[in-house]
């Protein structure tokens, strides 16, 4: 389906009934990489799939900034009039997800990030490196969005009032220091990091989130 929001037309696919989630994926995916996660969640739940702007069926915009797709979530929650979803952000969608309930403390019922970083920094150097080499060679728009943003900070995270889980894996291309620092400052925070996980070997088409996530929920 699709709908407009701030001047941004996006795609998302609507499956099963009960309370809402949604589900936000990282930078240059779609909703496709919950494949597996979404028909467990959808047997209790009615979940919201988003491609992200400039992501699959979403139309692209001229610039890319996470603030943008921070208020894409909220004007999504208000315009379907969802009552306190919960929220899960893979990577690009932890960090929309971080900024959005930041801003608007009480959209969320609960809050999940993975794989999510506060400012470019909190990658791990070669992983920097790698991406700007890619930019170099291609240019692209959402390459560069990693390498200039996000700049989230202690003040913000503080912001976040509900239960909110982060993770990330041991081998995650995010600092470790990082993950650990998005837990400190959000007050009703749980960490997880995951022993033997990269940065999206749990998310991915793979069956090892929806146990994760359930074990947070319920």
């Amino acid at each position: 389906m699709y709908i407009q929001l701030n001047g941004q037309v996006i795609y998302y696919e609507k499956t099963g009934e009960g309370s809402p989630i949604i589900l936000a994926h990282g930078n240059g995916e779609t909703h496709k990489i919950f494949d597996i996660l979404i028909p467990e969640l959808s047997r209790k739940h009615t979940v919201y799939a988003l491609d992200t702007r400039g992501h699959g069926e979403s139309a692209s915009p001229e610039q890319y900034h996470y603030s943008d797709m921070a208020e894409d979530i909220a004007a999504f929650v208000h315009a379907l009039d969802l009552t306190k979803p919960a929220f899960y952000g893979f990577s690009d969608g932890g960090i929309t997800g971080l900024i959005c309930a930041s801003r608007y403390p009480s959209l969320f019922s609960s809050l999940v990030v993975s794989g999510a970083n506060l400012s470019p920094r909190g990658l791990k150097f070669p992983v920097r490196l790698h991406f700007r080499r890619a930019y170099i060679k291609k240019k692209d728009k959402l390459t560069a969005l990693m390498l200039k943003e996000p700049h989230i900070t202690k003040y913000e995270l503080s912001r976040i009032t509900v239960p909110t889980l982060v993770l990330a894996g041991s081998k995650d291309i995010v600092k470790k220091r990082e993950t650990k620092k998005i837990a400190k400052y959000i007050p009703r925070a749980t960490l997880h990091i995951l022993p033997g996980e990269d940065h999206s070997s749990y998310v991915i088409h793979s069956p090892k989130l929806f146990p994760l996530l359930m074990d947070f929920w319920h």
